[in-house]
């Protein structure tokens, strides 16, 4: 049985481009399942963490890829990427 502390240790990458996200600060859960719906991850803090902090980023649980001894691999894909991905099949027909 693992517990929640053993996530947290464990780093979070982006299988998409490689890159570290964090780590786990909190899940959600359903209450009415008993299930994890997704992994949060808090966002990058700004100067130093002192002042406001970017929006945390939430990763649903069918997005994880792999739970592996030292990372946890999951599939995000960032707001700017959502938008360009979105974009090209409508400049294409122009």
């Amino acid at each position: 049985m693992n517990k929640i502390s053993d996530f947290q240790v464990k780093d979070v990458v982006n299988v998409a481009n490689g890159k570290k996200l964090g780590h786990i600060a909190d899940l959600e859960i359903n209450l009415n399942t008993g299930k994890i719906d997704a992994i949060i991850i808090p966002g990058a803090g700004k100067m130093l963490g002192f002042f406001a902090r970017e929006n945390d980023i939430v990763i649903p649980w069918r997005n994880i890829v792999k739970i592996g001894a030292d990372v946890i691999l999951v599939r995000h894909m960032e707001a700017s990427e959502l938008n360009e991905y979105v974009k090209e099949p409508f400049d294409q027909m122009k």
